[in-house]
């Protein structure tokens, strides 16, 4: 497993969504996420179709859903999905999973009991694997019956790298038994670095004997003046999130200076990430300044450590 730190950025605007990822492979990134919900506080889009926009306008950047609501979809549905989007960008998808629940009505509008979340997540990954894997493919679960299907075309990449969010014990070890890497989001360097301890201990339990690699998703506004980061950062996740950030800006997100971002990226190295994934948090009128300083004045220098 390289050492070499990767960074990724979160899409933007829906409507621009091809834009964005030519400008995040333009910019040297090594991913371009995208997220997703059915409903939320807020507008935003569905992550496989915005990546799929992503990949016919890209080349070469790798593109990771951050993070799809698996429990919400049928898995053999999400199984053709991931692995179409995987076969269109020729080997380039990465799926972020996640269980949700932070906004019960859209479990509600699916017909998907918000409390079942976390075990149709574990039987989803189940059945994409047997996809993914094989052919007539037989399974008999609580949620899912398959009786001698066969996925064609299967993912390019054998096995398609999974990416599990969460902060609960039972996302470590979904993790731990699932996923290809860890990738948090509302962390501190120190709850990463301990959430990877248990992980690696749960793993080992488990006699797997792949790595787990480490990631992290932030939040970010960088600027030249650092009130002016801070207090943009806090106005936008306030909004997104429906609860006050002022107190929690500094813990959980990047906000401020290009060095102050360069200290808080370094914790996370330091702690074990080696995939930062970027999501920007600011007005939007200042969202290509903020991406772009970004990539002129922390990026090359997260890029340049050596962990």
């Amino acid at each position: 497993m390289t050492d070499a730190i990767e960074l990724g950025i979160g899409a933007g605007r829906m409507d621009a969504i091809a834009d964005n990822a030519r400008q995040a492979e333009r910019q040297g990134y090594d991913f371009i996420s995208v997220g997703e919900h059915v409903f939320f506080y807020g507008p935003i889009g569905n992550g496989l179709i915005s990546l799929a926009a992503a990949a016919g306008a890209t080349r070469h950047i790798k593109l990771i859903s951050t993070i799809t609501l698996v429990p919400l979809y049928p898995p053999a549905l999400l199984a053709k999905q991931v692995s179409t989007l995987d076969v269109i960008s020729g080997g380039r998808f990465q799926l972020g999973v996640g269980v949700g629940g932070e906004y019960a009505k859209e479990f509600d509008a699916v017909g998907v009991p918000v409390r079942e979340r976390g075990a149709r997540t574990n039987e989803a990954l189940q059945v994409l694997e047997l996809l993914f894997s094989g052919d007539a493919v037989s399974f008999e679960g609580p949620f899912t019956r398959l009786d001698g299907v066969t996925l064609a075309p299967k993912p390019v990449q054998q096995p398609l790298p999974v990416w599990i969010s969460g902060r609960s014990d039972a996302a470590l070890r979904r993790c731990a038994r699932y996923g290809t890497g860890w990738l948090p989001y509302m962390y501190t360097p120190e709850q990463l670095q301990g959430s990877l301890e248990k992980i690696n201990r749960y793993a080992a339990e488990a006699q797997r004997q792949q790595p787990v690699k480490a990631g992290q998703f932030i939040f970010f506004c960088v600027h030249e003046e650092r009130q002016a980061a801070v207090d943009m950062a806090v106005e936008r996740l306030s909004k997104q999130y429906n609860q006050d950030f002022s107190k929690l800006v500094h813990k959980y997100a990047l906000a401020g200076t290009p060095d102050d971002v360069v200290a808080r990226l370094k914790e996370y190295v330091d702690a074990g990430a080696r995939t930062v994934i970027l999501n920007s948090a600011c007005r939007g009128d200042y969202t290509t300044a903020n991406e772009q300083l970004m990539a002129d004045e922390v990026v090359p220098r997260i890029k340049a450590l050596k962990p």
